[in-house]
């Protein structure tokens, strides 16, 4: 890739794409903004190629940090987050069913918006990123130790909205 391949930048989108957006998507609740974040970092990566020095750091950690940086970047400017319009294709579990997996979807959705941002990155990282407890850290720039702290905080707090109910509610429309 450093020497312009074409082919070579394909195979590493192809590899990191997939986690990289899950975990983009996770960080902004918007897949399509999620889109653009992950076309940002590539084409990052693309520029940068040909002063990659090997052993500085890991692609894949890389790759995370200027995400997360560029997620941030984002949300920073962004208003008020409003929760997605989902649409269930589901025609299997009936109406009721698919009512009340919408609710499920809603609440987890607006928990994770209700934790605190180091917390979502965390989670964003490990789970929808799927890189290790270690590559998520160095890609937060924090200790491995406070990385588990954050998950185990963000866990904690889900669980507490989720079986309390005290995760905010929208308004259902008429």
């Amino acid at each position: 890739m450093a020497e312009g391949d074409q082919a070579a930048c394909r195979r590493l989108v192809d590899r990191h794409l997939p986690r990289l957006h899950s975990a983009a998507t996770r960080m902004l609740d918007d897949s399509a903004e999620a889109e653009d974040v992950c076309q940002d970092v590539f084409l990052r990566l693309w520029k940068q190629a040909p002063r990659w020095q090997a052993g500085r750091a890991q692609l894949a950690t890389w790759l995370y940090t200027v995400m997360l940086n560029a997620c941030r970047d984002r949300l920073r400017k962004r208003r008020p987050q409003q929760p997605l319009d989902e649409q269930l294709h589901s025609e299997q579990i009936g109406p009721e069913g698919a009512h009340q997996q919408r609710e499920r979807q809603r609440q987890l959705r607006q928990a994770l918006a209700e934790l605190a941002p180091r917390q979502r990155q965390a989670l964003a990282l490990f789970h929808d990123g799927q890189l290790s407890q270690a590559e998520a850290a160095e890609a937060m720039q924090i200790s491995q130790d406070a990385l588990e702290s954050l998950l185990a905080r963000a866990r904690r707090s889900l669980r507490a909205k989720l079986l309390s109910g005290t995760v905010a509610t929208a308004p259902h429309p008429a």
